[in-house]
């Protein structure tokens, strides 16, 4: 996905797809609610990690071209990743371990049914925050847009195809787990498949693959290693047990997953509480709770979900600009402790 995202932005083609996103957003703050709401939208159907991988320098260059600083602009994409992968199967992987390993039944269907509208309340809640974090910033400012041409119209041809083939796989995964076919179709075949025509049809396919964020994926493989040797460690899942919790209750399995995906992440973490949840002859809501917590722990701090590191590594890389451990947690705290609430009070019902 790095490939693809560095052959869009090269070859104009990512400033084109941006221009054609939100070029009716005229102020500051409708800017803003554009961004939570079509980022937010696409994490849902693409994947989170890929909007960031690809919304990090889109957001940068609105930013630039209308004079505002990028960390409310890059805070507001951090949570729109997040916030909007929560509805969907295949917003992330964590949701697509439940779906797929958990007692959920036309997955599509059951996570709409139990998390579409929270979410998009959640959403609402994220644009009510963060404008009041910075409403003396943003407030009252018109953005301008302008449209750029393609720098290199044969790579931004290869970078469509790199995006139907993304779009394909993805129907193609969704309709098979729709209908049961426990063929899996992994996220990083996706990838690879998707990098292919830039890779292969491409000649400046070398220079491509040079300037990818390789900094940004060694800390990814750095944080893996660490991760699972928390994991194997058995301590958290030791701790659970000790504490004798209702691993099945809403409001116990949001509290467990935001707090210990901060330890662990929220993938190992699901895949530890699935099988609890088993066990206990949960019903789906509590699937729908384990979905919810795990993926809403993202936003709590910097290291909560690895699409706020890619979009911070991203940002410092290509303009030296960041987010801090504090800025982000001014608003990401509080708004996690909101939306728990929210998607409690719904599953909880």
């Amino acid at each position: 996905m790095f490939v693809v995202g560095q052959a869009m932005e090269e070859s104009g083609y990512l400033s084109h797809l941006s221009h054609r996103l939100f070029r009716h957003a005229r102020t500051a703050s409708g800017l803003m609610l554009a961004i939570l709401g079509v980022m937010g939208l696409l994490s849902a159907l693409l994947m989170n990690d890929t909007i960031a991988i690809v919304g990090t320098p889109v957001v940068l260059a609105l930013a630039r071209g209308s004079g505002l600083r990028p960390q409310p602009l890059l805070l507001a994409l951090a949570c729109a990743v997040t916030v909007g992968s929560v509805a969907s199967p295949i917003g992330n992987p964590q949701n697509l371990l439940v779906a797929l390993h958990g007692n959920v039944v036309n997955p599509f269907i059951t996570f709409g049914r139990y998390l579409l509208v929270p979410t998009l309340l959640c959403l609402v809640i994220v644009y009510g925050v963060l404008w009041t974090l910075y409403r003396k910033e943003l407030g009252g400012k018109s953005v301008t847009h302008s449209r750029a041409p393609l720098a290199d119209p044969e790579l931004a041809g290869l970078c469509r195809v790199s995006l139907l083939v993304i779009a394909t796989m993805l129907v193609v995964k969704v309709a098979l787990v729709f209908t049961g076919v426990r063929v899996d179709i992994r996220l990083t075949y996706i990838a690879l498949c998707a990098a292919l025509p830039v890779l292969l049809g491409s000649r400046s396919r070398c220079g491509i693959v040079r300037r990818v964020d390789w900094t940004t994926l060694a800390f990814f493989a750095a944080m893996c290693v660490l991760l699972e040797s928390v994991w194997l460690s058995g301590y958290l899942q030791w701790g659970i047990g000790e504490l004798g919790l209702d691993v099945g209750s809403p409001g116990v399995i949001m509290t467990v997953s935001v707090v210990a995906s901060q330890i662990v992440s929220n993938v190992p973490l699901t895949v530890l509480y699935v099988p609890m949840l088993q066990e206990v002859g949960a019903p789906a809501s509590a699937y729908m709770a384990l979905a919810a917590g795990a993926t809403i722990a993202g936003m709590f701090t910097i290291l909560g979900a690895a699409s706020n590191v890619i979009i911070i590594q991203n940002a410092e890389r290509r303009c030296g600009v960041t987010l801090s451990f504090a800025e982000f947690a001014r608003a990401g705290i509080p708004l996690t402790a909101a939306c728990v609430a929210v998607y409690w009070m719904f599953l909880a019902a």
